[in-house]
């Protein structure tokens, strides 16, 4: 049997990668407060 979820790593990285988070005035809101949490890892 196959796994319930199966995704592909490009389209991940399209939809939530930083590339993708820093196209949008949203996403770029997003990394910024990751950042000021001190997050280890922004995206992916």
């Amino acid at each position: 049997m196959k796994r319930t979820l199966e995704g592909t790593k490009r389209k991940k990285k399209r939809v939530s990668g930083f590339r993708a988070r820093m196209a949008t005035p949203g996403g770029k809101r997003v990394i910024q407060r990751r950042r000021l949490r001190g997050r280890k890892k922004l995206t992916m």
